[in-house]
C-alpha cells in the first residue's frame, strides 16, 4: 500500500501520576489476603497465614464476606472517588457513610468504558437490563459477573457496615503498629519516582516503575495512574476508572532497604526462579512462537492442567508471561531487559 503522510500531529500519550496512602495499602492488604488461587505467590503468604490464625474473630468474618463477595473491589473503587492521597481513615468512613445509595452502588461498579456509562448508571437505580448488560460486558471476567450483580442486589445498609468494618479492622490490626514504617517507605518510593519520570517517556517510565508493564496509549485514557504497594508484592495489579488506567505497582527492595546495596529487587529473584525450571523454561520457548490458551499448552508439552496451570501462574507472577483474550503471552521486554536488570543490581 502506498501512503502519503499529511499531517502533523504526532501520537498522544498519557500523563503519569502517583499517589500513595495507607489506605490504599490497606484495601489491597484486605484483596491479597482474600485472592486465594494466588496467595501462595505473595511475599506476604508466610505472614498472612500466621495472621489467619491470630486474627480477631470480627476480621475474619469480614474477610470470608470479602472473600465470597470480592468487596476489595468496591474499597479501591471508592478510594477513588475519594481524596485518594488522604490517610484519614474517619474521613474514609464519613465518605462512604454520606453516600447515597444509587452512588454508592454507582460508585462500586467497574468502569467498562463511556458507551456503558450510562448502563452503570441505569444498573445502580435496579434497571435489570442494563445489569446484565454491564455483566454480559465482564463475562471473560472470572469474577466481575457475580459481583456486578451481588452489588446491585445487596442491602446498602449492610453493605456499608461491612466496608466500614473491614478497612477499619484491618488497619487496627495489620496496618496501625507499623503505620509510620510504612509511610516512610512508600514517601521514599513515591519521591524516587517522581525524580525518574521527567527522565523517561510515559511509556518507558511506566514499564520502569511497575516491573515490566507495557501499557501503549488508547483511546479515551489520557491518565495513568501508578499506585505504590507493599502488600501484593511480586504482583502489579491493573484496573479503570473513567479516563485512567490504574497501576497498583510492587515497591521494590531498594526502597524498602535504601542502605543494602547487596541486596537484589525481589521481583528480579522471582524472575530467575521462574526460569529455573525446565517446564518453565519450554512454555517460555513455546511461547515465544506466538499466543498459546492453557488448552494448547496442555497439549504441546503433554502436561495434566493443573500442572501447566502452576507454573503458568509463577510465570506471570515474575512478569514474565502475561494473559489476553483468554490466551497467554511472553512479556519479551521483561525477558529481554533481564541483562539490563542484572547490570543494574551488580553497579548499583
Amino acid at each position: 500500500m502506498n501512503l502519503l503522510n499529511i499531517t502533523a500531529r504526532k501520537r498522544e500519550s498519557y500523563q503519569v501520576e502517583l499517589e500513595y496512602s495507607l489506605l490504599w495499602e490497606s484495601a489491597l492488604g484486605i484483596a491479597a489476603i482474600t485472592n486465594t488461587p494466588l496467595v501462595d505467590t505473595l511475599e506476604k503468604n508466610h505472614e498472612f497465614e500466621k495472621l489467619r490464625l491470630e486474627m480477631p474473630t470480627t476480621l475474619k468474618n469480614e474477610l470470608d464476606y470479602v472473600e465470597q463477595n470480592n468487596t476489595w473491589k468496591s474499597l479501591l473503587q471508592l478510594l477513588h472517588a475519594f481524596e485518594s492521597n488522604s490517610n484519614d481513615l474517619d474521613k474514609f468512613n464519613e465518605y462512604i457513610h454520606n453516600l447515597s445509595d444509587e452512588e454508592l452502588k454507582y460508585r462500586c461498579l467497574p468502569y467498562f468504558g463511556t458507551a456503558l456509562q450510562q448502563c452503570r448508571v441505569l444498573a445502580a437505580n435496579g434497571n435489570r437490563e442494563s445489569v446484565d448488560s454491564m455483566k454480559q460486558a465482564a463475562k471473560d471476567n472470572p469474577f466481575l459477573p457475580a459481583y456486578i450483580e451481588f452489588i446491585c442486589q445487596v442491602n446498602v445498609v449492610d453493605l456499608k457496615m461491612h466496608l466500614l468494618a473491614v478497612m477499619s479492622l484491618w488497619i487496627e490490626t495489620v496496618i496501625h503498629a507499623d503505620a509510620d514504617h510504612l509511610l516512610t517507605i512508600l514517601k521514599r518510593d513515591f519521591d524516587e519516582k517522581n525524580s525518574m519520570k521527567e527522565k523517561l517517556s510515559p511509556e518507558e517510565f511506566v514499564a520502569w516503575a511497575t516491573g515490566g508493564s507495557e501499557y501503549a496509549p488508547e483511546p479515551s485514557v489520557h491518565r495513568v495512574l501508578l499506585i505504590p504497594q507493599l502488600t501484593y508484592r511480586p504482583w502489579t495489579i491493573v484496573s479503570d476508572i473513567k479516563g485512567t488506567k490504574v497501576f497498583y505497582y510492587p515497591i521494590p527492595n531498594t526502597s524498602i532497604f535504601p542502605d543494602d546495596k547487596y541486596l537484589p529487587n525481589y521481583l528480579f529473584i522471582q524472575k530467575h526462579k521462574a526460569l529455573g525450571d525446565e517446564v518453565r523454561l519450554r512454555m517460555i520457548k513455546l511461547l515465544s512462537e506466538r499466543d498459546y490458551s492453557l488448552k494448547e499448552i496442555t497439549q504441546q508439552l503433554e502436561l495434566g492442567k493443573s500442572t501447566v496451570h502452576h507454573h503458568l501462574k509463577i510465570l506471570r507472577a515474575a512478569s514474565l508471561v502475561g494473559n489476553r483474550s483468554s490466551n497467554y503471552y511472553l512479556k519479551e521486554q521483561s525477558l529481554a531487559g533481564l541483562s539490563k536488570e542484572l547490570e543494574l543490581y551488580l553497579h548499583q
